[in-house]
């Protein structure tokens, strides 16, 4: 898809804007390296009292996420091999296999609303009781603990994965897609360094937290409510079979740039090349509208599956 981009409204040049993104990198950097080292072998032997600054790396987890997200299109940086680099390394950090992320959401953009349409339940095969379960609990931190879990793949052989991929394939999934393009040589290398990675520093630290660990799980359980809650917010009940369909929702405009921008995710869905500081200069150039505020979409997800009608 070819994309028109629009001038950045951040001082008007280029250059200003990537120095933006470096200072964005830089900061979620410095966060994610004070959750997992500065704070448990610095500061909480000296007074737990220090656990309570774990609420600012789990309050900005959105835009920490939306950094990802910039990579995973390759628009974090211009060079191709520093935007992945950087999106490897926060993904690191983040707690998630940066290959695994990449695949997901692009197959995420292809599929939106007609393979994947999480809420939607068909009542030929199931009910809303059966789909219930499984939906909450996705909702409510499982689809960040799928990401996180999704480490342990990295162990399996590529023709195990080729047969998973196969045997997952259905309709209504993109778990087949998923685990075919984690199975291309390429990609699995980095999936599983990347694992091996996240592994090492996440048991280094829960070890280095030693009797407060439940300070760092607790501040992940955090991360794992905002993103699981977050991710259909802007497709729950949208038209199905329409993969550029999604919502643009409303927030004060101050969170709304912390967000960088990702509330506009209609914009985002139609122009997906677009970095995040150009989204707001195509909401406006379309004469595009808000759908609902951040907070009503986020509520309205807990009525649960959606029945399928034809």
């Amino acid at each position: 898809m070819t994309e028109v981009r629009t001038r950045s409204t951040i001082r008007g040049t280029r250059g200003p804007v990537r120095a933006v993104n470096r200072w964005l990198i830089g900061i979620a950097t410095a966060l994610g390296l004070f959750q997992l080292v500065v704070l448990p072998l610095v500061l909480l032997p000296h007074d737990p009292a220090w656990g309570w600054t774990l609420l600012v790396p789990m309050l900005l987890t959105t835009p920490f996420w939306s950094l990802i997200h910039e990579a995973v299109h390759g628009t974090l940086l211009e060079r191709r091999a520093r935007n992945d680099g950087c999106g490897r390394a926060l993904a690191v950090l983040y707690g998630s296999p940066f290959a695994l992320l990449k695949a997901g959401h692009l197959l995420h953009h292809r599929y939106s609303r007609t393979r994947e349409r999480t809420e939607i339940y068909d009542p030929a095969t199931s009910s809303w009781a059966k789909a219930a379960p499984g939906y909450y609990l996705r909702l409510f931190g499982g689809l960040y603990l799928l990401e996180v879990a999704a480490v342990l793949l990295a162990a399996l052989p590529a023709p195990l994965l080729r047969g998973l991929a196969r045997r997952l394939d259905a309709p209504d999934s993109v778990s087949g897609p998923l685990f075919e393009r984690i199975a291309q040589a390429e990609q699995l290398t980095r999936f599983r360094t990347d694992a091996v990675a996240i592994v090492a520093l996440h048991t280094a630290a829960l070890l280095a937290y030693g009797e407060h660990a439940w300070m760092l799980l607790a501040a992940l359980g955090g991360r794992a409510l905002i993103i699981s809650v977050s991710d259909n917010a802007y497709h729950y009940g949208t038209d199905l079979d329409a993969p550029l369909e999604a919502m643009n929702l409303r927030l004060p405009r101050p969170l709304e740039r912390l967000a960088l921008n990702f509330s506009l995710h209609g914009v985002h869905h139609r122009h997906p090349g677009l970095r995040w500081y150009e989204l707001r200069d195509r909401f406006v150039a379309e004469g595009a509208h808000y759908d609902l505020g951040w907070t009503a979409a986020a509520a309205r997800q807990l009525r649960g599956p959606i029945e399928l009608r034809g």
